[in-house]
């Protein structure tokens, strides 16, 4: 009786071992995350005021982008523009949105044409944002972050 509870000490004295908790670093854990982070995706995108009432991430994503056309369309409509032949085509913007909520204009990619016919494009562009309703910054886990997207805008001039 003696030989098994001294087995059965020594058993258990070894098997500590195996309930010690392995003690995991912040970097371990950082590192971790990093690797599984979708960086491409936001939980909300940008967004305006007016598009607060939509619950989707699709539908508040797509108002988003119809307030911003819409508006660069209305003041680009406000200007008289002349032009010596039709123009319909389309014109992508490159913008990025602070984490602060600031809207910048990164890059206008236009046609050889729209450039021909309406040479003062970018400065109409630049002056419809000025006028902006405060944009929102997209969130990521809860943290305003900053994030670029593109933004196709089709011009018809008669």
């Amino acid at each position: 009786m003696k030989q098994i509870c001294v087995f059965i000490l020594v058993l258990a004295l070894m098997s500590c071992e195996y309930f010690n908790a392995k003690k995991i670093t912040p970097e371990a854990i950082l590192n971790e995350e990093l690797q599984t982070f979708n960086w491409n995706d936001v939980d909300v995108y940008p967004t305006f005021s007016e598009c607060d009432s939509i619950e989707t991430k699709n539908g508040k994503t797509n108002c988003f982008t119809e307030v911003l056309t819409s508006h660069i369309l209305e003041k680009l409509q406000k200007d008289s523009i002349v032009v010596t032949q039709d123009v319909t085509d389309t014109i992508n913007l490159k913008f990025q949105v602070s984490e602060t909520g600031i809207l910048s204009l990164l890059k206008i990619e236009a046609d050889s044409l729209i450039i021909n016919e309406i040479p003062n494009i970018e400065a109409l562009i630049y002056s419809s944002l000025d006028s902006l309703p405060k944009v929102f910054p997209a969130i990521k886990r809860g943290q305003q972050v900053k994030t670029e997207f593109e933004l196709p805008v089709i011009i018809q001039a008669n």
